[in-house]
């Protein structure tokens, strides 16, 4: 039984539910540890991450959350960072201060330095996709897909977060329409991301939410991926990137059975500020 969930979301981001209602759903469903990871604030208007001002008003929150609940589960404070080039670089230095627990690195804008050149490949609209396909890339999905795996490169380069956030997600709106995961020049960008995971000692995540929510037919990351990362002996945990309460362990089981086809017999779980292997079964 899965245990811990590192990747959640909440109203202060873009969530739909408390945080306190995600701490107890995560009770209800017999989880011993819940991760707060909303969206790090980004320096442009938007609707997906903390707004400016409210960083400090999340960190009060968990804070309080981790005090409150302290007999029943471990709570533990994190952020996702998008990984922008010439926009969130230094987001670190910056607030070096926040104490956080871990840190999920993660890719779903393809572009720098702008607000006005950034591909977004994340959402539930499929069109968004597309349309930004044929205008930053002139329908090049070869240079498009390139560019994603070569951005979420230099994240692990040079910011090297604990976790790397569903590291395939530029597949989702895709669904076999422009590539095929079994073309040759993809999987070779993804096992070039793959061999920096490993040299960078960075936590994959198995991420359950493009699958649950019907914009993927697969987990993040695929199989063959997870067999790619048990070959490297890159270490896994299982996580739902929960936006509502009751999501938060959805598709759980369909993960670890993923898991023991790749071969994995063991699961990683951040516990009392260090990384613990743990038997999967």
């Amino acid at each position: 039984m899965i245990t811990q969930n590192l990747h959640t979301h909440t109203i202060f981001s873009d969530g739909k539910s408390t945080p306190e209602d995600v701490v107890k759903s995560a009770i209800d469903s017999g989880l011993h540890s819940l991760g707060f990871s909303d969206h790090a604030p980004v320096p442009f208007q938007n609707s997906f991450s903390i707004a400016d001002g409210e960083l400090s008003n999340y960190i009060a929150k968990i804070e309080q959350l981790k005090t409150k609940y302290a007999d029943k589960i471990e709570i533990l404070l994190s952020l996702e960072v998008d990984h922008i080039p010439g926009m969130m670089d230094d987001f670190f230095i910056q607030n070096n201060d926040l104490k956080l627990d871990y840190t999920i690195g993660s890719v779903h804008l393809v572009g720098e330095r702008d607000q006005a050149n950034l591909w977004f490949i994340d959402g539930s609209k499929r069109k968004i996709y597309d349309d930004g396909l044929q205008q930053f890339y002139s329908g090049d999905i070869r240079k498009a897909v390139k560019a994603f795996y070569h951005q979420t490169n230099r994240m692990l380069e040079q910011q090297t977060p604990d976790i790397i956030g569903h590291l395939d997600k530029i597949k989702m709106h895709n669904q076999n329409r422009f590539f095929r995961e079994d073309e040759p020049w993809y999987r070779t960008l993804v096992r070039e991301t793959l061999h920096l995971i490993k040299e960078t000692d960075v936590v994959a995540e198995l991420n359950t939410r493009g699958k649950y929510k019907g914009r993927s037919d697969s987990l993040f990351p695929s199989d063959w991926i997870l067999k790619e990362m048990k070959a490297l002996k890159i270490p896994v945990i299982i996580s739902s990137d929960a936006h509502q309460a009751h999501e938060i362990v959805l598709l759980f089981d369909d993960a670890i059975e993923a898991l023991k086809r790749a071969g994995y017999r063991s699961i990683w779980k951040f516990q009392h500020k260090q990384w613990l292997e743990m038997p999967l079964f």
